[in-house]
């Protein structure tokens, strides 16, 4: 009981505005007034879990929401823009040109990390390129405004607040000060952007200074990456994906949907898109079409998933794997990339919106063309007889808008 009590009148305290701070001049706003909602609620939450009462106070004190965060989370470049166009972005020649470079300057260091973890020397560097250019662009957002943005928003709140609670238990730790924890608008932070549960967990100190810096160290923060990859699952010696090629008529519902055998996918007509026999080093794969039957199509293997686990969309993972092959001299793709036109967010929800009202599962309909939408997508492809390759194009949008949608 004494505890109980304890935690109640230390959470009202901190709950209780500043004596003298006096009322706000003008009433708040009805974001304000959600905000200020949650911030009291999550206080209590935040004393309940252990942390200290003096850092919540320090540390919570005037928080305010970040406008910039919330525009940014509905805007994410990995689901709104064209794949090709993200793709060749992410993954082009000046960035691998670069990745070739860095990963030779670390390449005793890299060694070892590779050794160690089971992950490909070229994969970190992938990584390390798409989140931070190298070390370049480290981000300026404070991360517990970030993530109390996110939070009070509400569409990722379980996951925000569990990112709030993070952050502040590093502070709390004394490892590293508010000042330090800067990042992107998601709350990732360092050279390989590591969400604050991720760096409690799983971040490394791999140069011997003392420190987990994933910041200033390019070798803390690859090392760190290659853990995450790790004790995900990465499979040694086995790569993340195959481009492949599909004969004519080929049945694309299956994509994203089948796992099967190199055998199971030879016996349904895939070749190597060279025109090679597959030669699959992994015992099962899944297909993708990410820019429908026309363009590049890929035999994901677990790997690929594994690398969802750092960036859970699909044009991350394949940028990555594509840019990890370049950095370190494979073959380019054999089938290039079509011309892509890109969608707008009405067109997206409004694809969306018909495929749920013609019986379809979509989820919320909100412009994100994730994998509940390319399912639906295909299905109601197929069952009007079209190549059911879930991929939404301008004319798939008047296709879905007509009268027998």
């Amino acid at each position: 009981m004494k505890r109980r009590t304890f935690l109640v009148t230390a959470a009202a305290a901190l709950a209780t505005p500043a004596v003298g701070a006096g009322p706000k001049s003008d009433p708040l706003t009805a974001q304000e007034a959600a905000f200020a909602e949650w911030l009291s609620a999550f206080r209590i939450t935040a004393l309940a879990s252990g942390l200290p009462a003096d850092v919540l106070e320090r540390e919570l004190a005037g928080l305010q929401p970040d406008p910039r965060v919330r525009g940014s989370d509905r805007n994410q470049p990995e689901f709104s823009r064209p794949f090709s166009h993200y793709v060749k972005q992410a993954a082009g020649e000046d960035r691998a040109a670069i990745g070739r470079r860095r990963m030779a300057e670390l390449d005793a260091s890299l060694a070892g990390v590779e050794a160690a973890s089971g992950v490909p020397r070229e994969m970190l560097v992938a990584i390390w390129g798409m989140e931070s250019g190298y070390g370049a662009f480290l981000g300026d957002h404070d991360v517990i405004r970030s993530m109390a943005t996110l939070a009070a928003d509400g569409r990722r709140r379980v996951f925000a607040e569990d990112q709030l609670l993070a952050t502040l238990r590093i502070i709390a730790s004394g490892e590293w000060p508010r000042a330090r924890l800067v990042g992107s608008w998601a709350g990732a932070m360092g050279q390989t952007q590591f969400i604050p549960s991720n760096f409690l967990s799983l971040a490394l100190d791999a140069d011997g200074d003392g420190r987990r810096d994933v910041w200033g160290s390019p070798l803390d923060a690859l090392a760190s990456a290659a853990n995450l990859l790790a004790t995900s699952g990465w499979a040694r010696g086995q790569g993340w994906a195959l481009e492949v090629a599909a004969p004519d008529n080929f049945d694309y519902s299956v994509s994203e949907t089948l796992s099967a055998s190199p055998a199971v996918w030879s016996d349904l007509g895939l070749m190597r898109a060279d025109g090679g026999p597959l030669g699959l080093d992994a015992p099962e794969a899944t297909l993708l079409s990410p820019t429908g039957a026309k363009g590049p199509l890929f035999l994901l293997m677990a790997n690929h998933f594994v690398i969802r686990r750092y960036n859970n969309a699909v044009t991350y993972a394949l940028a990555g794997g594509l840019l990890a092959d370049s950095i370190a001299g494979r073959p380019g793709l054999v089938r290039p990339w079509p011309e892509e036109v890109p969608l707008s967010l009405a067109d997206r929800i409004s694809a969306q919106a018909a495929l749920q009202a013609a019986g379809y599962d979509v989820g919320e309909p909100d412009g994100v063309i994730g994998l509940k939408t390319r399912a639906a997508l295909r299905a109601w492809q197929k069952s009007r007889g079209l190549v059911a390759d879930g991929y939404l194009s301008p004319d798939m949008i008047a296709l879905l808008r007509g009268p027998k949608a």
